[in-house]
């Protein structure tokens, strides 16, 4: 006989650990399948740290839902007695032919939300770390930081269990279906489970859970890198904000030193058709190492010491760069959270509550208008 649950949840990653949490903390008896361990390193919850903001250049819409995933983030801290978010400002900049800055500046116009408005030797002048042109455009704000992701995963996953959640790490799902009961079945290498809903948040393998999704996700290697800074005064949380940038050589985001040796980036690659998340190079290479140095070396020049670290990941990119959350259209007791785009684990906290909501109410009123799922399934 299949165990019965509530809920299954599929990946116990950034969102997946959250969705875990906030259906146990209302009452469910949840599962959670990890294929990998928990925390891991095989997706995009990794890495020491992730950049929360509420800067969103990516659409106004996004600013509601991280206000929402701050206030989110530091119930979590009280909840778990654990130090996950770190505030140090965040600068978001650009070069002045790029509508990047003016799109950041019009998501806090919309919102109300208090910035600096610099060019790039103010923001030098201000955080000695950095070295943009002069020309830049950049705007400050001081709410961002980071969150620690390997601590928000594990103190998500605390919460669950407290709440009465069981979570099944190094268990891979082989399949699932739909009971003549109304309920879901699956199929992992150790064990079937039943539940009347099931939460897909599996990162890069969503589209093999759900081949309808296959074709609007995109699976995408990513690298991160941590330098030995020359100056590491300049480099601390104090002194240094996290950073969004769109140069002329190269774009990228980066954070203080923590927890880690090293000034932590990433560069965003030339563009690629996906990849395999199965197949992935996993290993960083000497190309991706130089694709790092040289952006540290023309913006951050006091960071591009010795190289400490290199590690990939793996996003997820969906078609229009918004988010996919919701019921699945075709499956009325499936809930997904897929096609983040880089941007997920910043609101990791709130999406589990998200998600909580689809499964108990079948909606949610948080801010996800752009991110509603059915509109990938509209011209179909």
């Amino acid at each position: 006989m299949p165990e019965r649950y509530d809920v299954i949840v599929i990946g116990v990653g950034g969102v997946g650990s959250s969705a875990a949490y906030h259906l146990a903390e209302r009452g469910l008896d949840t599962l959670g399948l990890e294929r990998f361990d928990v925390p891991h390193a095989q997706g995009s919850s990794h890495g020491s740290t992730r950049i929360v903001r509420l800067t969103q250049p990516e659409d106004p819409s996004y600013v509601p839902l991280a206000r929402a995933t701050f206030e989110h983030w530091r119930a979590l801290e009280r909840e778990t007695g654990r130090d996950l978010l770190t505030t140090t400002g965040s600068v978001h900049a650009a070069a002045p032919d790029s509508s990047f800055v003016d799109d950041a500046r019009e998501s806090l116009d919309e919102h109300d939300v208090a910035y600096d408005d610099l060019a790039g030797s103010e923001v030098n002048e201000r955080f000695p770390g950095y070295s943009l042109p002069d020309e830049y455009e950049a705007l400050f704000q001081p709410d961002g930081g980071y969150v620690d992701c390997e601590g928000a995963v594990v103190a998500h996953v605390e919460a669950a269990h407290a709440a009465g959640a069981t979570i099944r790490a190094r268990e891979r799902v082989r399949d699932w279906v739909e009971t003549n009961g109304g309920r879901v079945r699956i199929e992992t290498d150790k064990g079937t489970y039943e539940a009347d809903d099931l939460v897909v948040a599996a990162g890069a393998w969503t589209g093999r859970l759900l081949p309808s999704l296959e074709k609007h996700l995109t699976p995408a290697r990513r690298v991160m890198a941590w330098l030995q800074p020359r100056r590491p005064e300049r480099f601390s949380s104090r002194r240094f904000p996290v950073f969004s940038l769109r140069g002329e050589h190269g774009s990228g985001y980066g954070f203080p030193v923590h927890d880690v040796p090293g000034f932590k980036f990433g560069v965003e690659p030339p563009p690629s058709d996906g990849i395999d998340p199965e197949e992935m190079a996993r290993e960083p290479t000497a190309a991706d190492e130089t694709l790092h140095r040289e952006f540290a070396e023309t913006y951050f020049p006091d960071g591009a010491g010795p190289t400490t670290g290199l590690t990939t990941c793996l996003i997820t990119d969906s078609a229009d760069g918004h988010f996919l959350l919701g019921t699945h259209p075709e499956h009325g007791t499936v809930h997904v959270a897929a096609g983040f785009s880089g941007h997920g684990f910043k609101f990791s906290a709130v999406l589990g509550a998200v998600l909580a909501d689809f499964v108990v109410e079948g909606d949610t009123e948080h801010a996800i208008s752009r991110h509603r799922i059915e509109r990938v399934f509209g011209d179909e």
